[in-house]
């Protein structure tokens, strides 16, 4: 059995990445749209001057336009897309396999199938809905919403995960990946040890 891809997310610069990559994560997230952790053009252009191969880089968009999505592609020719906003499932489906859609689920979620069958070729992320918000939100939903899926397609995790309560996710759903952003940080920031714990305990399960 694979192991479970482990994606760290609002990586803003390459020390960012370093760390990432010295935990031993999968792949790490740069946002493009508004967020705490949005990434600067600069910032991004130093990443792809020094990111070796051995991890990958995901671009979080919310309703992109598609030469923002194409600059991206530029610095990044073998980067994952992620899309969060409503886009519309020819726009998601242009990128083929490299594509992530962001599926929202609210606390008292309905049946997913439906939305998710709009994106057939794409990576399924689920990730937990509040006010209104494309994701991000440090909170985690009911992940036995999403274990059904989890079944059948790749689905990546996402929303409130720490090193504390990773083990459980992955009981409740075996999903292809994990996301996490806020639940490796400290005031903001990145932090090292709670970047290896978090790996660790998924690599443990």
């Amino acid at each position: 059995m694979a192991d479970t891809w482990i994606k760290f997310c609002g990586c803003t610069a390459w020390n960012d990445v370093e760390l990432a990559i010295e935990a031993g994560a999968d792949a790490f997230g740069m946002i493009f749209a508004p967020s705490p952790r949005r990434i600067s053009w600069s910032a991004a252009a130093a990443i792809a001057e020094l990111v070796p191969q051995s991890i990958a880089a995901v671009g979080v968009f919310v309703n992109p336009t598609e030469a923002e999505v194409d600059f991206v592609r530029t610095l990044f020719p073998r980067a994952w897309l992620q899309f969060c906003g409503k886009e519309r499932p020819k726009f998601v489906a242009r990128y083929g396999e490299h594509a992530i859609k962001t599926i929202p689920v609210e606390r008292n979620s309905t049946p997913m199938d439906a939305r998710c069958d709009r994106f057939p070729q794409a990576l399924l992320l689920f990730d937990s809905q509040h006010d209104g918000m494309a994701g991000g939100t440090g909170r985690t939903f009911a992940w036995e919403h999403a274990a059904p899926i989890a079944r059948t397609r790749r689905v990546v995790i996402a929303g409130g995960l720490t090193p504390g309560n990773v083990t459980e996710c992955l009981e409740a759903t075996h999903p292809f990946g994990v996301d996490v952003r806020s639940g490796i940080e400290t005031d903001g920031r990145k932090d090292s040890a709670k970047m290896c714990a978090f790996v660790h305990a998924v690599r443990a399960a």
